[in-house]
């Protein structure tokens, strides 16, 4: 795809996002999203097929740019410690982002299971993640700790920690909690490595 219709579909799937995160994704039609992008909706019609193919890209697009923002934030880190923090503070980026964005996400996944090709957008994402919990654990055992992890679960359990608490933050409603949340997702990750 050439750099231009690039940069078009992204300020689409952009304009996708903002829809979704002020109307909610059953309200959002083809033409929301053509005003929020500041087109005709057949531009929005020549690079999407529906309603559903674009807010298919939208999922993809959206959680492969969080899956690489973790791999690379735990990329640089040194010891597993430092990637796990890594890791959650990449997660736990900040009260507004976090907070628009999991509402937009947490409207996608009451779609998952009706939706194939979301479901599988969402199992690629979070088999990713558990790649990342996977590159911590065994960082962990290198280093002597994590030592009765399980491999399979252990992976699963740290990002079923991470959704939890952040989902926990934004059903509170209260922005000023986010740092306790994090800080709190961040001990009960190490608490359940570390026994």
């Amino acid at each position: 795809m050439k750099k231009r219709e690039q940069q078009r579909k992204e300020q689409l799937l952009q304009a996708t996002f903002e829809a979704i995160a002020d109307k909610g994704y059953s309200s959002v039609t083809l033409q929301d999203i053509s005003n929020y992008a500041g087109v005709s909706k057949g531009v929005t019609n020549y690079y999407f097929k529906n309603k559903e193919d674009v807010f298919a890209h939208l999922l993809e697009w959206l959680t492969n740019r969080i899956y690489q923002k973790e791999a690379n934030a735990v990329q640089h880190a040194h010891t597993a410690d430092e990637m796990l923090s890594a890791y959650v503070n990449a997660v736990f980026v900040g009260p507004r982002e976090n907070d628009r964005f999991y509402k937009v996400y947490l409207d996608f996944l009451s779609y998952v299971p009706k939706i194939p090709r979301f479901q599988e957008i969402n199992q690629r994402f979070y088999n990713n993640c558990f790649s990342i919990g996977q590159s911590i654990i065994s960082k962990g055992k290198s280093e002597g700790k994590f030592l009765n992890v399980d491999a399979e679960k252990g992976p699963k359990a740290i990002r079923s920690l991470i959704d939890g608490c952040i989902i926990q933050w934004v059903m509170s409603g209260d922005h000023s909690l986010h740092k306790m949340y994090k800080d709190l997702c961040y001990e009960s990750i190490i608490n359940m490595l570390k026994d």
